[in-house]
């Protein structure tokens, strides 16, 4: 894998999200794909699992929203991204993820995992002294 794969997964990624159903998983993700919303929780495992968790998480295919990335590093399979996602719908707000993953031999994502992060009261720029 190098930066130009890993971009190129990000934009299928962003197309399976937006399209109508979970169909697009399977080209995106390996079958045995672990994938994880937070450090902290216990992974989904599989596609079937994964196309559930999908579908309960977003809004539909039609969700507003504008997603920007950066590919931090790739070392051998392993890529770390800086994702931005900005959601029309206020009450979803705005996101800033690191996402670590691990492609499998065919560039399908075997792993996924998510540190979200969502501003809170403490997290605006001070004005000065």
């Amino acid at each position: 894998m190098d930066r130009t794969d890993v971009m190129r997964w990000i934009e299928a990624y962003e197309r399976a999200w937006r399209s109508p159903g979970t169909d697009q998983l399977a080209m995106v993700f390996a079958p045995e794909v672990t994938y994880r919303t937070s450090p902290w929780v216990e992974p989904v495992r599989g596609l079937d699992d994964l196309a559930r968790l999908w579908e309960h998480e977003r809004a539909g295919p039609d969700e507003g929203f504008t997603m920007q990335s950066d590919v931090v590093a790739v070392e051998g399979r392993t890529a770390v991204v800086r994702v931005s996602v900005d959601y029309d719908d206020p009450a979803v707000g705005r996101w800033r993820d690191l996402w670590v993953l691990q492609f499998s031999t065919g560039g399908r994502c075997a792993v996924f995992e998510e540190w979200p992060f969502a501003p809170g009261p403490d997290d605006v720029a001070a004005s000065g002294p």
